[in-house]
């Protein structure tokens, strides 16, 4: 999705209070909602408080009550409170500490601190005055004044060891008896993130999902009723006893009137409504081994609400995304039942086959993920049967679109198709903008595997473009256009836990749309501020949730601002190659932080180390 700054929440927040009572059809009466079952795993945190020093004293420790100040002399890293520890010039000593928590479960746990150090001492072989940071016994670094420097530096440190432990982070810093030394200490940080045992590709379940789907609609194309079939397999040694259906639309509703009903569930039995009414336990009627295979069945209704959003329609032209329920994924970590958010997207599922019949008056064009074919249907209306191989979900529209449609230079077909108001030049524009995109990243990460590609365009669109596999929503702007279209590698064809690790979407589409129009980024890293010690490159949208004023910044500018350094590293053509080949790879699969870490290591002999610290990529 590519936002835009005038960016509103979508209206219809989750009443689940309204749950009380609600059964669903078909089935028995359904539970209350109830929180979503995941297996313990590491839960990404920064655990030290107060680390900018921005919210008084407390938790800190400190030798004297000047130690955490604001005064003149010294400035901060960030904010305007920072740590002076010494300074004085005479023989003394300054302690600042912390007791913290370090959670267990989790792979990495990083300690970054910033310092700066200035001194008058003029010796450059004597380290008069020291600065020593402890975690709990173990000392991590001594600094003195003989490492003074301009500004301020980032320091990090390895304390994965201490999972599971309450220690001390500790700064004591001693001077002698002459000749000040100052040390500035801010924007203290201990990030954890990564489980134990990162789940890979082979335990991701179910495993090939193929969906077959049946739905007629109304005369205006806002309800569609029918019938979804799903057949999976189970990929894991772990037998599995049920599955979830994400019913992802049901964010745009309540509990008691929903947008997306499922009922008469066949090949297993529903169970309970949970995460806001998104996700459908369906209990499997034996166990399933490593290897089988399964079909559950249901009725499907939409009812799409009012409003020019993913899921709604403006006017006459309503656009119909996420609205087919999909197999959520279990992996190691369990299954991955994350709520909707209106910020990003959570839609992390596993390359699926698609064949969709749409039945629908032969007034509306409906354009659809996959390959179409329309066919006479009865008296006025049109049958449009969509198939589409290996794609993370399906989506589609229905209106009295305009539409016109040409070839790029390299044999895909697009169809562009706009709603009232469309200019036929914009119309025009984003066609030749279309034809060039997709050639365009096709070019660099491989060929375009889906066929025909569809774009509905429509200026009230309030989230700027979004996208789904050979079909995406879009402004009139060359920019959006590019960066939904690049989306067909990465989130599409590359896939992503988009909820968890949204940066190896948006960061890499960016970066693909920089590409694709000549910007080089030359610079733009440069700008970066970083809004606190707790903000990463790749936090969860939980985070971004939590701070959405900073996500389109952070994962689409900083980002893809990485990544133009990173070229700058590696060179031009060792980062071409490096994002071929990781697309090849990973080429219908899903990627993660880690594999791309350790692809962009192996192709280069200089160590990243301090390059994923200092541009915070974590995992």
């Amino acid at each position: 999705m590519r936002p835009t700054p005038h960016k509103a929440l979508a209206a219809g927040a989750l009443a689940v209070a309204a749950l009380a009572g609600f059964s669903l059809s078909g089935t028995a009466a359904a539970a209350a909602p109830q929180a979503a079952p995941k297996a313990a795993v590491c839960t990404p945190a920064q655990v030290v408080a107060n680390g900018g020093f921005e919210s008084g004293t407390s938790p800190w420790s400190q030798s004297q009550t000047s130690v955490i100040t604001s005064r003149t002399g010294q400035s901060a890293h960030g904010g305007t409170t920072f740590a002076w520890l010494n300074g004085v010039g005479s023989t003394h000593t300054d302690t600042l500490s912390q007791s913290v928590t370090i959670p267990s479960g989790c792979s990495t746990a990083t300690l970054t601190f910033w310092l700066h150090i200035d001194t008058t001492e003029t010796t450059s072989s004597t380290a008069y005055d020291k600065l020593t940071a402890k975690i709990g016994s173990t000392t991590l670094a001594t600094y003195s004044n003989l490492n003074k420097n301009t500004g301020y530096i980032q320091k990090s440190f390895d304390v994965s060891a201490f999972a599971g432990q309450t220690v001390n982070v500790a700064f004591t810093g001693t001077e002698d008896s002459s000749l000040q030394t100052s040390f500035v200490i801010d924007d203290v940080a201990v990030n954890t993130s990564g489980d134990t045992t990162p789940p890979g590709d082979s335990t991701r379940t179910p495993a090939s999902p193929s969906y077959t789907v049946n739905l007629s609609s109304n005369t205006s194309g806002t309800v569609w009723t029918g019938h979804e079939s799903a057949t999976f397999t189970n990929a894991s040694a772990t037998a599995l006893s049920e599955v979830y259906l994400r019913l992802w639309d049901n964010y745009h509703g309540t509990c008691s009137a929903m947008p997306i009903t499922v009922t008469n569930v066949t090949g297993g039995t529903a169970g309970s409504l949970s995460v806001g009414c998104t996700a459908l336990q369906i209990a499997l009627p034996t166990p399933l081994a490593q290897g089988q295979s399964a079909t559950i069945g249901f009725d499907l209704g939409i009812t799409v609400p009012s409003g020019a959003d993913r899921f709604g329609h403006d006017g006459a032209f309503n656009n119909i995304g996420n609205a087919l329920p999909v197999l959520a994924v279990k992996d190691g970590s369990g299954w991955h039942l994350d709520p909707y958010t209106n910020n990003g997207e959570s839609f992390y599922s596993l390359a699926a086959d698609f064949k969709v019949t749409l039945d629908h008056p032969a007034s509306l064009l409906v354009p659809a993920t996959g390959t179409s074919v329309d066919t006479p249907g009865s008296s006025g209306r049109t049958v449009t049967t969509a198939t589409a191989s290996k794609v993370r979900d399906f989506a589609w529209a229905a209106g009295p679109f305009a539409k016109i449609s040409g070839t790029s230079a390299a044999g895909t077909t697009i169809n562009i198709y706009s709603v009232s108001g469309i200019s036929s030049a914009d119309a025009q524009s984003m066609l030749s903008t279309a034809k060039s995109a997709v050639d365009t990243h096709a070019a660099r990460f491989g060929a375009y595997p889906y066929g025909e590609l569809d774009a509905v365009i429509d200026n009230n669109y309030w989230f700027g473009g979004m996208e789904y596999p050979g079909f995406v929503l879009d402004l009139v702007s060359t920019t959006a256009l590019t960066h939904e279209i690049g989306h067909q590698w990465f989130y599409g064809i590359v896939g992503d836990d988009e909820y968890n690790s949204p940066w190896l979407d948006e960061s890499f589409t960016d970066y693909a749309t920089d590409l694709a129009l000549n910007k080089t980024g030359s610079g733009c890293w440069n700008s970066v501020s970083w809004a606190s010690s707790a903000e990463k490159i790749t936090n969860s949208m939980a985070y971004w949730d939590a701070h959405s004023s900073r996500y389109s910044t952070v994962v689409y500018g900083y980002g893809k601002c990485a990544l133009h350094d990173l070229r700058r590293v590696l060179g031009d053509t060792v980062m071409a190659k490096l994002l071929k080949d990781y697309a090849t790879s990973h080429w219908y699969g899903v990627s993660t932080t880690a594999e791309f870490k350790a692809a962009a290591q192996a192709a280069t002999t200089t160590d990243l180390t301090s390059f994923w610290t200092q541009h915070r990529i974590d995992g």
